[in-house]
C-alpha cells in the first residue's frame, strides 16, 4: 500500500455530476480537494458517445423549468440550451400493435380511460403535497406501507387506466409499480413540483437539451479540475478517526484528508468498506435500495425523416419492449437521432439476451413505430445501465415499502467526517441532473465551514 501525504482537505469519491460540482465549488473556495473516479471517464450517469458520426447522450440528458442550478451551471460553462423537438404528432402503440397519433401530452385512450387517468393524476398530486421533501420519512406510514401497484389497483377503475399508469411508473422510475413505495412516488413528485413536471416535454423535465449533450457539462467540469481529478481509481475503503479520513483505492493507494464526500448512488456506497462501520440505520438503508432498471438505445439517421410525416419522434408503447422514444436530433436538424428507453422488468429481461439479439429486437420496435427507415440507421448504440459495474442501474435508487419510514433519516445525515452527495440526497429533483448538481453544491456548503481557516 502506498500513502500520499500531500495536504488534502477533502476527498470526493465519485466524479458524476454531484462529485464534479462538489469538487468544483470547493476548489473555487481555495479548498485543497481530490476527486477520485472509478471509471476511465467522468460523468457518472451522464455518458456520451459518437454514434454514426453524431455525439449523443447514452445517459441523462434533459433539463426543464425549475431546474435552476443546472441552467446556471450551463451558463457558467458556456453550454447553450435548446428546446426538445415537439412539432407534429406523437404516437401511442397499443398492446395489439395498433398505432394512434395524438397531439399534446395525453394520448387517445378513450373517454373513460382518460377520465380515470386524469383523476388518478390529480389525486397523486394532492397526496404529494402532504409530503415534506426535507423529511419524507415523517410521511404517513400508510403511504410507505403499500406499493404504487397496490394504490393503482385500488384507485384506477379501468383496465386502460391501470395499464397507462403502469407505463408511466416504468417511464418515470425505471421500475415496476410493485417495486416502488407509494411514499417514494409521492416524494419524487413533490420534489419536482407535480406529476406533469415529470412527464411533460413543454413546461416539463424534458423541455430542453444541452448543445453537444449533457455529458459535455461533465467534460467541461473535468477539464477545469485538471489534476485534481484522478480517473480509474475505484475506492474500496474509507477509514476515519478523530483527526481525519483515509481513503484507499483498489490498488492500495491511500490518501489522507480532513473529510470525505461520497458522491455515488447509495447501492454503490454500500460496496465501500467503512471503518469504523457506519451507523446501523445508514447501513440498513443502503442495502435495501436497488437502482432502477433501464436500457437506453440510440439510433442515428441521415435526417430526421419522421418529421416529414409530421411526427414528433415521441412515442409511447404499451407493447414494448421500448416504452418511450424521443427525437434527440442535434439543434441543426441535419442528422436524425431517435432515443428509446426500455425500463423495469422489460429491461431486465432484454438484458439477458445477446447484444446482437437486443439490437434486432430494438430496431424491430423502432420499425413498428416509425417505418422501415427506422430499422436501417447509420449508427446504433445501447447502454444497459444494469450491466455497468459502477452504477448497476439508473435513473436513480428506488425506495421499496418501509425504507423511507424505517431508515430514510440516515440518507443525508453525515457519518462523522463522511458526508454524502448524489441526486438521491437532493430534496429537489431527486433522480435528475438538477438533483445531482444541487446535492454537490449542498455537500460543499456543508463541509466548508468545518475546515480549518
Amino acid at each position: 500500500m502506498s500513502h500520499h501525504s500531500s495536504e488534502i482537505d477533502v476527498v470526493v469519491v465519485g466524479a458524476g455530476m454531484a462529485g464534479l460540482v462538489c469538487a468544483h465549488r470547493l476548489r473555487g473556495r481555495g479548498v485543497r480537494v481530490l476527486l477520485l473516479e472509478a471509471c476511465p471517464q467522468a460523468g457518472g450517469r451522464t455518458v456520451g458517445a459518437e454514434v454514426g458520426g453524431e455525439a449523443v447522450d447514452l445517459g441523462g440528458q434533459f433539463i426543464g423549468p425549475g431546474q435552476d442550478r443546472v441552467y446556471a451551471l450551463a451558463e457558467e460553462l458556456g453550454v447553450a440550451v435548446f428546446q426538445t423537438y415537439t412539432a407534429g404528432a406523437n404516437l401511442l402503440e397499443t398492446e395489439t400493435g395498433r398505432l394512434r397519433g395524438f397531439r399534446g401530452m395525453v394520448p387517445k385512450l378513450g373517454p373513460l380511460t382518460l377520465l380515470d387517468v386524469g383523476r388518478a393524476q390529480s389525486r397523486l398530486d394532492r397526496l404529494a403535497r402532504s409530503v415534506d421533501t426535507e423529511t419524507p420519512w415523517r410521511g404517513p406510514d400508510a403511504f410507505d406501507g403499500q406499493t404504487l401497484r397496490t394504490w393503482i389497483d385500488r384507485t384506477a377503475k379501468t383496465r386502460g387506466g391501470r395499464r397507462f399508469l403502469t407505463l408511466a411508473c416504468q417511464a418515470i422510475w425505471a421500475c415496476e409499480p410493485s417495486e416502488l413505495s407509494l411514499l417514494h412516488a409521492l416524494f419524487y413528485i413533490r420534489a419536482a413540483g407535480s406529476l406533469s413536471a415529470l412527464t411533460d416535454v413543454e413546461g416539463g423535465a424534458q423541455q430542453d437539451r444541452l448543445d453537444g449533450g449533457a455529458h459535455g457539462l461533465a467534460g467541461k467540469l473535468a477539464e477545469r479540475l485538471g489534476p485534481v481529478l484522478r480517473l480509474g481509481e475505484p475506492v474500496r475503503r474509507i477509514e476515519q478517526d478523530d483527526s481525519g479520513v483515509t481513503v484507499t483505492a483498489e490498488d492500495g493507494t491511500a490518501w489522507r484528508a480532513g473529510y470525505a464526500v461520497v458522491a455515488v448512488a447509495p447501492p454503490l456506497a454500500a460496496r465501500i468498506g467503512f471503518h469504523p462501520p457506519l451507523p446501523p440505520a445508514r447501513d440498513n438503508l443502503v442495502q435495501r435500495l436497488p437502482m432502477g432498471s433501464v436500457l437506453k438505445c440510440v439510433a442515428t439517421y441521415t435526417e430526421p425523416f419522421w418529421r416529414q410525416a409530421d411526427l414528433s419522434g415521441a412515442a409511447l408503447s404499451l407493447r414494448g419492449p421500448i416504452a418511450m422514444t424521443v427525437d434527440s436530433s442535434p439543434r441543426s436538424g441535419g442528422r436524425g437521432v431517435l432515443i428509446g428507453f426500455v425500463t423495469g422488468a422489460a429491461a431486465r429481461e432484454l438484458g439477458t439476451r445477446s447484444p446482437a439479439v437486443r439490437r434486432r429486437i430494438l430496431l424491430d420496435a423502432l420499425t413498428r413505430l416509425f417505418g422501415s427507415r427506422a430499422g436501417a440507421p447509420l449508427g446504433f448504440a445501447e447502454r444497459n445501465w444494469n450491466e455497468e459495474p459502477f452504477t448497476r442501474g439508473a435513473y436513480s435508487a428506488v425506495f421499496p415499502p418501509g425504507a423511507w419510514t424505517g431508515s430514510g433519516s440516515a440518507l443525508r445525515a453525515p457519518c462523522g467526517r463522511i458526508h454524502w452527495a448524489g441526486t438521491e440526497t437532493s430534496t429537489r429533483w431527486y433522480g435528475y441532473i438538477e438533483g445531482a448538481v444541487r446535492s454537490g453544491e449542498a455537500a460543499a456548503d456543508a463541509v466548508t465551514p468545518l475546515l480549518p481557516r
